[in-house]
């Protein structure tokens, strides 16, 4: 991958996006994982650090996330504000009906609150500024639906959807975001030691292999498939009923 091609066709694609909607800039949600800094950074490229809001959205998270996601921002010199989500998780628990309690189904339920709650935290802080928020979605992510409908889904735009980990991870690297980023273990950070290849039960180098050439063992290939045919849903706008 040509990852300086790639940035220019991407921040630029980025730039027109924001001028086609009469937007004045972006907001990123920043995670501290690699794929939020290296959004974050095609972001400045696009419009300048002075269009770009880094949000910080702890909501019972391991503290080095917040730690590593103003790493990614400090330079970029992008504007960072905080919302600590805590307190609004609880308190939407705290009304939820306690059907299945204990049970992996309300455990996902609850989970998903938090991508939910940041991507309201997103909109309303896009909203005082007429910016659009930029997802930070990879294309890992959107072919087998590892992503909460409504929530990290609920986006603007999708800068990094046609990289596969591996090349977002190498786009990375090109545009300056710091390796101990780069080479964090990806995780959603839905509850402690939650990870991304854990929850999905493939490893990231797996399915760049599958999605970039078609290899794969039978397992990996029927499970890949059998996942995204399950997310469809998450990937269309909801069906209209008939007149």
């Amino acid at each position: 991958m040509d990852a300086a091609a790639v940035a220019e066709r991407i921040s630029g694609w980025m730039a027109d996006e924001v001028r086609r909607a009469g937007a004045r800039g972006l907001v990123v949600g920043l995670s501290g994982g690699v794929d939020s800094a290296t959004v974050a950074a095609l972001a400045v490229r696009a419009v300048g650090r002075e269009r770009v809001l880094g949000l910080v959205m702890p909501c019972h998270s391991d503290p080095a996330d917040a730690r590593f996601a103003r790493l990614a921002a400090e330079p970029l010199g992008i504007e960072v504000l905080t919302v600590d989500l805590s307190h609004a998780y609880d308190a939407l628990v705290a009304v939820m009906s306690p059907e299945g309690e204990g049970t992996e189904v309300r455990r996902l339920a609850l989970a998903n609150l938090k991508p939910r709650l940041r991507m309201a935290a997103l909109y309303f802080h896009a909203a005082l500024r007429r910016y659009l928020v930029a997802g930070t979605g990879n294309r890992d992510e959107l072919y087998v639906g590892y992503f909460t409908k409504y929530g990290d889904g609920g986006v603007d735009l999708l800068p990094i959807g046609s990289l596969v980990k591996g090349q977002v991870r190498e786009l990375a690297r090109h545009l300056g975001v710091p390796p101990e980023i780069v080479d964090r273990t990806p995780t959603a950070g839905l509850w402690p030691g939650q990870t991304d290849e854990g929850q999905m039960g493939i490893r990231y180098a797996d399915l760049d292999r599958y999605l970039l050439t078609g290899e794969g063992s039978p397992e990996l290939k029927e499970r890949v498939e059998a996942m995204h045919r399950e997310s469809e849903h998450k990937r269309q706008l909801p069906p209209v009923g008939p007149a």
